[in-house]
């Protein structure tokens, strides 16, 4: 059984790769190809940078699945291919730290929101912690028997859920490992997992074409969206916590609300998969990342595009929003921070 769940994840991922390709020469976007600089100075400030500018970008020698930012914005954690998770400096661009630990290719990363660790999520079937200041590790989580793709922290900081090619989502301590709870609610693998802000629901996106929400304490099943016609590859909760962005590899993100699943909004922008899914801070914007290689911005309450970025050459693996709300540091083959405008 598991030798036949990572057949079918991979020709799943081969699909998108030959899709990300094929997309590409059709559209031919005129990449952005400014020389990387450094972060912005207190002199030069991010208001005050023409949206869609680069201003920070890393060469990498394999594609990159994961990134997420410290909760000051001055550092950024990733992982992919090469299955080290690394910390980097974004006033310098140094590598501050080289977390070697798992045995496969990281698929996730996530910074806890208080800043001091940082979890990760590999196909080797792990979830692992580790202290984000020094880069010890903390914690290797074995609850899962396949590949882990999605990593998510609880609000405050104490607990962890994870996702992926088992079909379930386990909720343990962040600091112990114990197993809280597990949800069993899809039929094929959790592609991704997010906690809401208010920190009682937690939603599950999966190849089995539902979203579904759930009480994050008692594992009950709240909803489930079936507003999707393909695999669901990406989630993102709005700031408030009433609504939920999804995208599908049709290239279509619906926003919906948790409470009746009813559609709020339907952005059909892309040209290929939306692998990667990010709400503004302030609730204004959404950006989603795409197979077709390219980044949108757009209106949350009208769906009307603000900006595509056309940074990247190749699939578009994840993206996140800078705790400021005004910079998104995103990744394909490469990590490029550019300016999301005000």
């Amino acid at each position: 059984m598991r030798v036949m769940r990572n057949f079918r994840l991979a020709n799943v991922l081969l699909y998108a790769v030959l899709l990300s390709f094929l997309t590409g020469c059709l559209t031919a976007p005129s990449a952005i190809t400014p020389t990387p600089t450094s972060s912005l100075t207190p002199s030069s400030p991010a208001s005050s940078v023409r949206a869609g500018s680069i201003l920070n970008m890393y060469q990498s020698h394999a594609s990159i699945f994961g990134v997420s930012w410290s909760p000051d914005g001055k550092r950024i954690v990733s992982g992919g291919g090469s299955n080290i998770v690394q910390v980097r400096d974004l006033a310098t661009g140094n590598i501050l730290l080289n977390m070697r630990g798992h045995r496969g290719q990281v698929w996730a990363v996530a910074w806890s929101p208080d800043g001091k660790r940082i979890a990760s999520a590999s196909w080797d079937g792990t979830a692992q912690v580790w202290d984000a200041s020094n880069g010890h590790h903390l914690l290797t989580y074995r609850g899962h028997t396949n590949q882990v793709l999605s990593v998510a922290w609880s609000p405050d900081s104490q607990q962890i859920v994870s996702a992926g090619s088992d079909d379930t989502a386990q909720v343990w301590n962040a600091t112990t490992g114990k197993t809280l709870l597990t949800y069993r609610g899809h039929d094929e693998d959790i592609s991704a997992v997010a906690w809401s802000p208010d920190g009682k629901h937690i939603a599950t996106a999966s190849f089995d074409q539902t979203i579904q929400v759930w009480d994050a304490l008692t594992g009950n099943l709240l909803l489930i969206y079936l507003g999707h016609n393909s695999r669901i590859w990406s989630l993102a909760w709005s700031p408030d916590s009433t609504r939920i962005a999804s995208g599908d590899e049709a290239g279509v993100v619906r926003v919906w609300y948790i409470n009746t699943g009813s559609n709020f909004q339907i952005y059909r922008g892309h040209r290929g998969g939306v692998q990667a899914l990010g709400w503004s801070p302030d609730g204004t914007r959404i950006a989603s990342g795409s197979w077709d290689t390219t980044v949108q911005i757009w209106n949350a309450s009208s769906g009307r595009t603000l900006l595509i970025y056309r940074g990247h050459s190749s699939s578009v693996g994840a993206l996140a929003w800078a705790p400021e709300g005004k910079r998104i540091a995103s990744v394909a083959d490469d990590i490029q921070i550019w300016q999301a405008g005000s």
